[in-house]
């Protein structure tokens, strides 16, 4: 196997690239993309420059690397929750708990606005990004199928854009809105689900 300049990779060189993205993404969430230089990750991770160029071929392979693994860090938990909810209410209640807790932690919404920024600048990032909430649309539209199997395929992608969208906007605005009524706009979702409409039935 190589890496992405395409040198032949080894157990070590795969660490040291790890730890290179680790610095990378700790960089990008503290100072932003303007903080993510070579110098910085380099130094961040305690290795020398070149190497920046010998594991990702220069620093927009690095960045690359680095956005694939924040979309990973961001979107992995909540894909795999609500995937793994019974039905809509208990996700529901995950996301609520998700905004209790997002005050406290203001990395996550840092590195996702972040991420919005750098997918708008860099069309590369960008297809990275695309991609990846294809791929949650896609999942998140597969659970609604085994949850509500009468339900046509185009309310089933269109309640998927839903709550991808949704996730989104609630975690960026409360980054903005220190005192956005997001646990309030999530329960207006569960009431519209109406008393009859109990986990996973149609």
């Amino acid at each position: 196997m190589t890496n992405l300049a395409g040198r032949p990779t080894s157990p070590r060189g795969d660490r040291r690239r790890e730890q290179l993205v680790a610095a990378g993404v700790t960089l990008l969430q503290r100072d932003g993309w303007p903080g993510v230089t070579t110098r910085a990750v380099a130094e961040h991770a305690g290795t020398r420059p070149g190497l920046i160029h010998y594991h990702f071929g220069g620093l927009p392979g690095l960045h690359e690397a680095i956005f694939r693994r924040a979309t990973d860090l961001i979107i992995e938990p909540l894909i795999t929750g609500l995937l793994a909810a019974p039905g809509e209410r208990v996700a529901l209640g995950m996301m609520r708990q998700a905004m209790l807790q997002a005050p406290a932690d203001e990395r996550t919404p840092r590195l996702a606005a972040e991420l919005m920024m750098g997918a708008m600048r860099d069309p590369a990032l960008g297809v990275v990004l695309r991609d990846e909430l294809r791929r949650a649309r896609a999942l998140i539209a597969d659970r609604l199928r085994e949850l509500h199997p009468a339900w046509p395929p185009a309310r089933l992608t269109g309640v998927a854009t839903l709550i991808t969208a949704s996730i989104d906007g609630l975690m960026l605005h409360q980054m903005i809105d220190r005192e956005l009524p997001a646990r309030e706009a999530l329960s207006a979702v569960e009431e519209l689900l109406g008393p009859e409409d109990d986990l996973g039935e149609d």
